[in-house]
């Protein structure tokens, strides 16, 4: 081609407009692209995956969005999830989520989601605190869902028993806040961790964090479901195609 010839600009990618949709055991949340505030719609065990469908949806109509982050409680596998919500209703494994959208969906464990948001370096541990207690990690740019939440404690009961919501009622919230802080501990030097963030509903209780612990915005889960899709933007290089891991960028 002559020096001369014009050449045809390519234009900028356009950026991605997601509809981020967090599904838990007490509210869906949803929100937008260009959105501040999040739509919360009571959920709880007769929300079945279809019927959330359904709300998200009718609940959506007139938003901008051509793409869609899925918040799951539960593990994922090859992008879908692998069992069911043990707060919920069923049929979420093996729904077909993109045909019931009509946009592509990529779908995440809601706690690797609010992780990937409170992501700022280092080794991170969350911790989400909330009707269960979900869990992921950051390290040495792997996104890794973990699930700590059924493990064994202390007398013959679970992490999740002692801080999930079910915790908080039979406990109190002084000596609920106690095991918060020795769990974070805990699994912060098990892990090698740098810092821990605790997140999820219950964690606007905790008034002064533990050392090595930092509270985590709620609204953090948006931030990663949009950074799910805004790879070159904030180094998020894609979705491993196995149960465990996402692929990150130490620069997010």
């Amino acid at each position: 081609m002559d020096a001369t010839t014009p050449t045809k600009s390519v234009p900028p990618p356009k950026s991605p407009k997601v509809l981020v949709v967090d599904v838990g055991g007490t509210n869906v949340k949803m929100r937008a692209t260009g959105q501040k505030e999040a739509l919360k719609i009571p959920s709880g065990p007769t929300m079945t995956a279809t019927k959330a469908v359904d709300i998200v949806k009718q609940n959506s109509r007139g938003w901008d969005f051509d793409r869609i982050s899925l918040g799951y409680p539960g593990p994922i596998i090859n992008g879908r999830p692998l069992r069911e919500p043990h707060n919920l209703g069923g049929g979420w494994v093996g729904f077909d989520y993109q045909k019931a959208f009509g946009v592509p969906v990529k779908i995440i464990n809601d706690a690797a989601m609010q992780a990937l948001g409170s992501y700022d370096g280092g080794r991170m541990l969350f911790l989400g605190l909330g009707t269960g207690l979900g869990s992921a990690m950051i390290a040495g740019g792997s996104l890794d869902p973990l699930e700590l939440a059924h493990l064994p404690y202390r007398h013959g009961r679970t992490y999740e028993e002692y801080v999930g919501a079910a915790g908080l009622k039979e406990l109190g919230e002084k000596r609920w806040l106690k095991h918060v802080y020795k769990i974070a501990e805990m699994l912060k030097n098990a892990l090698q961790m740098d810092y821990v963030v605790l997140g999820g509903g219950n964690a606007k209780l905790i008034e002064k964090p533990p050392p090595g612990c930092r509270i985590g915005a709620n609204t953090n889960a948006f931030v990663g479901g949009f950074r799910l899709w805004q790879e070159r933007a904030v180094g998020v290089s894609g979705v491993a195609r196995n149960r465990r891991s996402t692929i990150i960028s130490h620069t997010i």
